[in-house]
């Protein structure tokens, strides 16, 4: 399976960044792959509530989900949009974070809402309260696509190894983790989180990234680490995009989820226990 990762610098101007994205989805196809991933937030990078409300829309009235829908029609591939900020129309006002996996007829084969927000201090100058202007998922998603399994996740949800144990136990041979990580605790967990999921569910792991600092015209800007991934089932990693924007590509070899899991079963092995 040919896979492409889209690495993208996206602004918090939805109409800015949908050419961007497509120009690197096209890229991607030229390039052979079959299956197309782009990051968190592809539409809007944003943390200005304000600002969101004028530019995000409903799912249904979305442009970029409308648009890169109908070039995966185009170009006969798969695409996983990593996430799109979009209005929900709840009372409260919170948008989703909402990732979907479109198939080559364009169509909407499954959608997962970020489970876990991120609300954290990453230092005195660094703080994201993500549940102030996102609701939570409460479902973990299982797709199938090009005769394999994926668990779909966002980001933050790297951080809680259960949703993976749960995803892998179902089913799941590859894991999307699109993001947009702080550049903060890039350095320190990016890389060992992604490879700690593979390994513990002999799973691909597969990772596009947000990267640079996020031009904005509301507020402060916003940087993310980069380095969009690919890990493999024995927690190799495959694929290190390090810090540009671009498509990066890699061929994976499916068959070595059941190698790696026939090496160290310990999906298989895990017991329940009780206590402490």
């Amino acid at each position: 399976m040919r896979v492409a990762l889209c690495q993208l610098n996206a602004s918090d101007d939805p109409v800015a960044n949908l050419p961007r994205t497509v120009a690197m989805v096209r890229d991607a196809a030229r390039d052979g792959a079959a299956f197309v991933l782009t990051p968190e937030v592809t539409n809007c990078v944003s943390t200005n509530r304000g600002h969101q409300q004028d530019v995000l829309a409903l799912e249904q009235d979305d442009a970029t989900l409308a648009t890169l829908r109908a070039e995966a029609k185009a170009l006969g591939l798969w695409l996983l949009i990593g996430s799109l900020a979009l209005k929900t129309g709840d009372d409260d006002g919170r948008f989703a974070n909402r990732s979907f996996l479109i198939d080559p007829s364009g169509g909407i084969v499954a959608r997962y809402d970020k489970i876990h927000m991120f609300d954290v201090t990453v230092s005195e100058t660094e703080t994201y309260r993500e549940s102030s202007g996102y609701r939570p998922g409460d479902h973990a998603v299982l797709a199938t696509a090009l005769g394999a399994q994926l668990g779909m996740t966002i980001c933050y949800d790297v951080r809680f190894p259960a949703l993976y144990q749960t995803l892998a136990r179902a089913g799941a041979q590859v894991l999307t983790v699109p993001s947009a990580f702080s550049p903060a605790t890039g350095p320190a967990h990016w890389e060992p989180l992604l490879r700690a999921r593979a390994i513990e569910t002999g799973c691909f792991v597969l990772a596009p990234a947000q990267t640079g600092t996020h031009a904005s015209r509301s507020h402060r800007t916003r940087d993310t680490y980069g380095h969009s991934m690919i890990v493999s089932p024995w927690g190799e990693v495959i694929l290190d995009a390090g810090t540009a924007p671009g498509v990066y590509c890699a061929d994976l070899a499916m068959e070595s989820v059941t190698q790696a899991r026939n090496k160290i079963p310990s999906l298989a092995n895990a017991r329940s226990f009780d206590g402490p």
